[in-house]
């Protein structure tokens, strides 16, 4: 019985671990991307237009890479336990 309880609390840590450092990677990369596409258009002179055009193209990057961490760092925390 404390076995199958400890599982599940064991799962649930692990997701919560999985959750918080996603937060923290998607926090830093879109930061990244912000600051790089401000860097860039202030650079080459791009004006508003060409750094908010920037911000989505690097937003979507930081996106992706964001939601490419969470699916590795789910199936190493939580679904490897199925």
């Amino acid at each position: 019985m404390a076995g199958s309880a400890d599982a599940g609390r064991k799962s649930g840590n692990g997701m919560l671990t999985v959750l918080s450092a996603t937060a923290l990677v998607a926090t830093e990369a879109l930061a990244t991307a912000v600051a790089a596409a401000w860097a860039l258009a202030g650079l080459t002179n791009l004006g508003t237009v060409g750094e908010y055009g920037l911000s989505l193209l690097f937003g979507a990057a930081a996106l992706y890479a964001t939601v490419a961490y969470f699916r590795k760092a789910y199936h190493v925390e939580v679904g490897s336990r199925n």
